[in-house]
């Protein structure tokens, strides 16, 4: 069974404003003094910020009960200080400049990109998917980017930004656009070529190492995996594992083709960088609210056929996983009540500030369980 892991970065937020508030060594200190998240739990660059790096899963239930348990604990500890945990791409509000995590490689960031970290207040979610082999890795990378647009739309959830509504469900994605590497990696010929191309960069436009690789799609340097950068932190557990099952999947397909090398360079070749730099703008303006480039129709199509497509391609994936059940509740769901980006941007017309940290609240400890409906321990 291919394996997963998850890495969800969480703020914490003044509940009047829902500006960045600066206590996240506390709840750092409390996480790590649990012997349950300890090994899971690491600093993030803002002060505001903490990240869960989660244990590694085959199932989606053992997932879902410690995405939930995590999120439980840090909303704990933020209703303890007075403050909101919230799980979103982007604070509503912010300070001009942020206050930075005291770690020495990250105030070196800061003196390298030096304006562009004003707007670097960001938080993702990122979802590490088991290969092989670094040649495994670049023919999912090849296979998976004509789908980034789609993943893009479906996990947008950055609307608002110093205090209005951007009209992008994804704004993240469009202040990421301005550092050294952004988007959707280039293909690849094979692992060495990856290896060369991504070694060229160092030292170049503050690429000091290449953790600081910014592309939706990577291959990860520590892990045997490659790691899909694209998505905005999601408002609740049951989004993030939408995600991490479709990605699951999506890599598992890909491997399983024949001549799956081949397969992967032709997907890659038929949408050119351009166009998908081009398509990955659109997702992040419209989410899944209109119209998202399709890979299996060459063009635009409407987000909730292509994403029903999408499922339908990888049933079989998400079937031989165990996910198939739940990742149909959750599309239908997402269908039916709009990405976080939508669900922020009619909490903010309906209830402005107020309404945000409402739904900020609710759904950052929020459980569906199994079959979709909030658990009575959620309600």
């Amino acid at each position: 069974m291919t394996t997963f892991g998850v890495e969800e970065e969480f703020q914490f937020l003044d509940p009047e404003t829902l500006r960045p508030a600066n206590v996240a060594a506390y709840v750092f200190g409390a996480l790590t003094s649990s012997p349950e998240w300890r090994d899971v739990t690491h600093k993030e660059f803002l002060a505001s910020q903490v990240e869960h790096a989660s244990a590694v899963f085959t199932d989606h239930d053992r997932a879902r009960a410690s995405l939930v348990g995590f999120r439980r604990f840090v909303a704990d500890r933020a209703s303890e200080l007075g403050v909101v945990a919230a799980s979103t791409g982007t604070p509503p509000d912010t300070s001009p400049f942020p206050a930075i995590t005291d770690v020495q490689r990250y105030h070196r960031i800061v003196r390298d990109m030096a304006g562009v970290i004003a707007d670097h207040q960001l938080n993702g979610l990122h979802v590490h998917v088991g290969v092989p082999d670094r040649e495994a890795g670049v023919v999912a990378l090849n296979a998976a980017r004509p789908w980034m647009p789609l993943l893009t739309a479906m996990s947008t959830n950055s609307p608002l930004w110093r205090g209005h509504d951007t009209d992008y469900d994804g704004w993240r994605t469009i202040l990421l656009r301005r550092w050294t590497t952004s988007g959707c990696p280039p293909a690849f010929v094979d692992a060495a070529d990856y290896d060369r191309r991504i070694a060229r960069l160092l030292g170049i436009g503050g690429m000091k190492d290449l953790a600081l690789l910014a592309w939706d799609l990577r291959l990860s340097e520590h892990l045997p995996t490659i790691e899909f950068r694209m998505a905005d932190a999601q408002l609740d557990a049951e989004t993030t594992l939408l995600i991490a099952a479709v990605v699951r999947a999506l890599v598992t397909h890909a491997l399983a083709k024949p001549e799956a090398t081949d397969a992967a360079a032709d997907a890659s070749a038929d949408v050119p960088p351009e166009l998908l730099s081009a398509a990955l703008m659109h997702s992040a303006r419209f989410g899944m609210r209109r119209e998202v480039f399709d890979p299996a129709t060459g063009g635009l199509a409407p987000a909730g056929e292509a994403l029903t497509r999408f499922v339908r391609i990888l049933e079989r994936e998400l079937t031989e996983a165990g996910d198939v059940e739940a990742v149909s509740e959750a599309v239908a769901r997402m269908l039916r009540e709009g990405t976080g980006a939508e669900r922020q941007r009619a909490a903010f017309s309906r209830g402005g500030i107020p309404g945000v940290r409402r739904l900020m609240e609710s759904t950052v400890v929020a459980d569906h369980g199994r079959h979709g409906e909030p658990t009575a321990s959620s309600r």
